[in-house]
Formats: C-alpha cells, sequence, structure tokens
C-alpha cells in the first residue's frame, strides 16, 4: 500500500538471503586481488598475463591467440547439430540487432536559416569481446557480443574465451568463429579483460570491452572504466519470478534454479500474491535440487542467495520488483502483458507461461548482457547502439544567421566570465555588420562564409 507517496510493504517473507554470507567482506576481497593482477597485467605485459593463466586455469600455449588453420580444425571437432544450432541462434541474435540498427535514424536538420545541425552513428573502432568459460562453455555470449559489434559495423572484435579444465571449448571457439570475430584469444578471467583494455606486446587494446563474467571480471570491467569503454557493468546473473496464483509451481522451481546454476553467487527470487503456490514452488526446488547435474552451483546460490515473498496484492508485487531492478524479470500472471505498462525496472522483461529467461540467454534473439545489481534503474543491457558512438556535427553557409547567433554567444559568455569565447562571437557578427571591436584595434578582415 501507499502512505503519503511511499510504498509500505505488508508482505510475508518465507525465504531469505543467508545472513552468514558477508558480502561487503567478499567484495572488499575482490577489489583487492583484482587491483593487484591489473596493476601486475599493466607493469608485466605478456609475462605477467601467461603466468595468471598458468596459475588460474593451467593454460600456457606458445601463443593465446588461435591461428585460422587452429580455429578450423577446432571448429571441425564440433559436431554439426551443435553447429546448426549456433547458426539458428545467431540468426536470431543478428535479425534482432539489424532490427535495432534500422531504428536509429541519421538526421540534418535547418534550425535557423543556413544552420545545419546533424547527427550521425559510426562504429566503434575495436571491440573487446569476452565470452565466459570457466564452469561451462557459454556459446551464446559470443552470439549476444561479437554478432550484435558486426552488425553495427565494428571493424575490428577480438574476442577472449577461458580454456575449461586446460581444454579447449570447441563450440566457444566454432560459435566465437562463426560470429565473425577477427581475434580469437583463449585467455579468461581478470587477465583477458586486462589485457584486453591495457594491451600488451603482441595484443592490441580495445576501445571497449562488452560481454558478462563472474565477480572478478565485473570488478576487472569496473576499475578499468574510463580506460576503456564498457557495455555495462554485468555481474552475476540474477532472475526473479512474479507470479500470481495461476502460475505452475513446478515451473516456476525449475526456472529459478535455471538460473541458479549459473554459479554460487547467482539470486533467484519468487516474488508472488499466492502463498500456497510459493511453498509449492519452495517444496519442488528441495526435490528437484539433489539430482540436478549443477547442483555443487545451483544448491549454495539457492541457499545463499534465495529469496520467497508473497506480496499482499499484485500493486505490491509490481513495487517489489521495481524496487529490486532485477536482470532477468519472469512474469508468470493472468494477465502477463500488463507488466509491460506497470513495470520500470529490469534488464529483460520474459511474458507468460510460454517464455522463460533460458530462452533469452540462449536462443531468442535479445541479448542477453543484462545490467545486474539494481543497474537497471538507470540502463537496460547490450544492444547494436552500445557499439556506436552517436556524434553531432555543425555548418553555417547564412552571414545573418551566424551574426545572431554571435551576438547571442558574447552577451551569453560575458554573463559566465568567459570573454573569450564571446570574442569569437563578437568576430562573426562583426564581419556580418561591420560594427567595431572594442577589444582590439586589429585591422578585422572578417571571417569568409
Amino acid at each position: 500500500m501507499r502512505r503519503a507517496g511511499v510504498y509500505v510493504y505488508i508482505m510475508k517473507t518465507l525465504k531469505d538471503r543467508s545472513a552468514a554470507v558477508d558480502r561487503r567482506a567478499e567484495a572488499a576481497a575482490v577489489t583487492a586481488t583484482v587491483a593487484s593482477m591489473l596493476a601486475e597485467i599493466e607493469a608485466g605485459g605478456d609475462a605477467a598475463v601467461r603466468t595468471y593463466s598458468e596459475q588460474l586455469d593451467s593454460w600456457s600455449p606458445p601463443s593465446f591467440r588461435l591461428t585460422e588453420d587452429e580455429i578450423e580444425r577446432i571448429v571441425a571437432t564440433v559436431p554439426e547439430q551443435a553447429l546448426e544450432d549456433i547458426r539458428f541462434a545467431q540468426a536470431q541474435v543478428r535479425g534482432f540487432a539489424e532490427r535495432q540498427l534500422a531504428s536509429l535514424h541519421e538526421f540534418e536538420v535547418e534550425t535557423l536559416p543556413g544552420v545545419r545541425l546533424g547527427q550521425k552513428h559510426l562504429p566503434i573502432a575495436s571491440v573487446g569481446a569476452y565470452i565466459p568459460g570457466g564452469r561451462y562453455p557459454l556459446t551464446a555470449s559470443a552470439h549476444m557480443t561479437i554478432v550484435t559489434a558486426k552488425v553495427a559495423g565494428v571493424p575490428r572484435v577480438a574476442a577472449c574465451t577461458p580454456p575449461i579444465r586446460g581444454e579447449i571449448p570447441a563450440a566457444t571457439i566454432a560459435a566465437m568463429s562463426l560470429a565473425g570475430a577477427d581475434e580469437i584469444y583463449l585467455l579468461g578471467g581478470v587477465q583477458a579483460v586486462g589485457t584486453l583494455a591495457l594491451g600488451t606486446e603482441t595484443v592490441p587494446r580495445v576501445d571497449l570491452i562488452a560481454g558478462p563474467g563472474n565477480a572478478y571480471v565485473a570488478e576487472a570491467k569496473k576499475q578499468l572504466y574510463g580506460r576503456v569503454g564498457l557495455d555495462l557493468f554485468a555481474g552475476p546473473t540474477e532472475i526473479l519470478v512474479l507470479a500470481d496464483e495461476t502460475a505452475d509451481p513446478f515451473a516456476v522451481a525449475v526456472d529459478l534454479l535455471s538460473q541458479a546454476e549459473h554459479g554460487p553467487d547467482s539470486p533467484a527470487v519468487l516474488i508472488t500474491t499466492s502463498e500456497a503456490l510459493a511453498r509449492a514452488a519452495m517444496a519442488h526446488v528441495e526435490e528437484i535440487l539433489p539430482g540436478m547435474p549443477t547442483k555443487d552451483m545451483a544448491e549454495p546460490a539457492w541457499r545463499d542467495h534465495g529469496e520467497v515473498h508473497v506480496a499482499s496484492s499484485l500493486d505490491e508485487a509490481y513495487a517489489l520488483v521495481d524496487e529490486r531492478a532485477f536482470e532477468h524479470v519472469e512474469v508468470l500472471t493472468a494477465d502477463p502483458r500488463a507488466a509491460l505498462g506497470r513495470l520500470r525496472n529490469y534488464g529483460s522483461l520474459f511474458l507468460g507461461s510460454l517464455t522463460t529467461v533460458s530462452y533469452g540467454d540462449k536462443v531468442i534473439g535479445t541479448n542477453h548482457v543484462l545490467p545486474t545489481r539494481g543497474a537497471a534503474r538507470y540502463t537496460g543491457g547490450l544492444w547494436v547502439g552500445k557499439y556506436l558512438k552517436t556524434v553531432t556535427y555543425q555548418e553555417i553557409t547564412d552571414p545573418a544567421s551566424s551574426a545572431l547567433l554571435g551576438e547571442v554567444c558574447g552577451r551569453a559568455s560575458r554573463v559566465e566570465l568567459f570573454e573569450g569565447h564571446a570574442r569569437s562571437g563578437d568576430i562573426r557578427a562583426a564581419a556580418h555588420t561591420g560594427a567595431s571591436l572594442e577589444w582590439t584595434d586589429h585591422a578585422f578582415g572578417g571571417v569568409r562564409d
């Protein structure tokens, strides 16, 4: 309910996050570790990168960059059905990105006689795409980061993915190659992000880094921001299921665990208007978890970061969802499309029982690199526009318009005590009006049209 413009929650909490997890201490440790690693990579270049790759991934090849022959040999080991599925998923991502690009329009407008202002969209020159894979081969991240960059027209995409337990993730390499990566490096974690952002003796730095990752990758991007552009700060994946009494509690449980398996720090939250559904879903989670092949990730994620709340009404549920500003919001209600007009803070919205967050992660075509940790309050996810610089230009061909702007510029600048700016306007006004300039004895020859 609302009281004096502030929502007062009367929800019932059936499960909350573990109080035993010291998140501030965890974050401080990650910050310190990443800062030390980046400093060593910047100072030591390739040698430092190799040391970390050996220590963290048991990987130290003669070159981290794969040659074209190596890529061809690796792709040839991938089953044809897997390649067909990769091509299908990339076609969905490419098609959606192309529609996004088509929605962006360049324009030129005449605001005053002879005064033309314009807008252009220019692709970023070089992008680093990070494809996670420390635990699982996340082939879909190649579609999201590389395909979208190429649709935007980025000429150089350098892509990194880690080996998995010392082995080459063939399906991920195939996805990176089919997506159009110009350079492919078998390199993971902070050392990959640091290499892309800072550059080394063998890897030229990039202008922007895109792609999800664990807490260390997210922190590395955060510390490097400013020295390199970023898509967004995308940390551990999050799912919030909004459900009413019409939802299937078994599907709710399955969908919550589908995201919890990403990692032990992945929040999975249920907000519902039905306590009966909430308790049934929680029971299903406990039944499913013991047999999950990814139990080692999903179980601690649910134990330490899982939440279940019962809202007093759908209005309260909507308010709770917006307050959380989660990465993925799955709406399983009698009228799921109503959420489009009610919710504001989410990375991506999944409407109805036939839709699932897993589709967005893998195959449906929207981008799965999305804001986490509340960032959905102020940003959306990765899209073709992230790879474009929207720039402007100005041109004046009418002397009278230049004189008008010069007079206004002179007055406005002197209000701010910027005499130099004022004089830039003065000389253009004088060129048209023939007025003398009080602040100089210079014989004024005018400004050519």
